[in-house]
């Protein structure tokens, strides 16, 4: 496991980073289409359940047992929903901008949003870590489903605060800040696992990361996927990066 975390860090980084993707895409687009944003969340979402449940939770059983396994996973998730609740901060696709004409509150908007970006790319980035410690290509899929919703969130950090301020360079700072929690985040998992870094360990971290990934599925990418998209996308979405999902972990075994 000592070889990849080099890899890990790297993967994380580019994860965490890609929300810069979507803060040039803010600065040109300023308003993408709401079928894409539906699809492109719902994608990110069914990408992560499918990991967290065929390969994360399932892993960790096979490492340290049924029963711990499930209380490591709801750990995890109990973790994230305490951050939620006791940390203010805003979900993208919670806010109508629509309803914030002045530029203090299209600002304040902007930069709430990329604080609960930031809040969730930091157990992201233990997430991708994580996975890639146990076996490269879950950390790479993690980093793929995580990447790929990091683009609409930085896009949506980096519009309102593009509409406020008139300032690109604003716009993609915030956009960069709300991202760099992500490698921030596997580097203290860094520091923190490896000098105790045994299987059971792992085993885990893994049921947390599992349960952490299902929450921020379910309590952001969803809800906010339906808030974009119409009806359907999002579950065509969803269905969509499972299917792929599935068939990248079967070519990859």
């Amino acid at each position: 496991m000592e070889h990849n975390v080099g890899v890990a860090l790297l993967l994380t980084a580019g994860a965490g980073l890609s929300t810069t993707i979507g803060s040039v895409l803010g600065l040109v687009v300023r308003k993408p289409g709401a079928r894409f944003m539906g699809f492109t969340l719902g994608f990110s979402a069914g990408v992560m359940l499918l990991v967290s449940f065929v390969e994360l939770l399932q892993g960790s059983i096979e490492s340290i047992g049924f029963m711990p396994a499930h209380a490591g996973f709801f750990i995890g998730m109990a973790s994230i929903f305490l951050i939620d609740a006791l940390v203010p901060h805003e979900y993208m696709g919670q806010h109508d901008h629509r309803n914030e004409q002045s530029e203090d509150g299209l600002m304040r908007v902007g930069l709430l949003v990329a604080f609960g970006v930031g809040i969730h790319n930091f157990p992201e980035g233990m997430a991708t870590f994580a996975g890639a410690l146990e076996d490269i290509r879950l950390g790479i899929a993690i980093a793929v489903a995580i990447a790929i919703h990091n683009i609409p969130e930085g896009l949506a950090v980096s519009a309102p605060v593009y509409a406020a301020t008139g300032s690109r360079s604003k716009a993609f700072l915030w956009s960069f800040l709300s991202g760099v929690s992500e490698p921030v985040g596997a580097a203290i998992a860094a520091l923190v696992l490896l000098p105790f870094l045994t299987e059971a360990v792992l085993g885990w971290v893994l049921a947390a990361v599992a349960g952490i990934m299902v929450s921020i599925s379910m309590d952001e990418l969803v809800p906010a996927a339906k808030s974009f998209g119409s009806p359907h996308t999002p579950i065509l979405g969803a269905i969509t990066g499972m299917v792929i999902m599935a068939l990248s972990l079967w070519l990859l075994k």
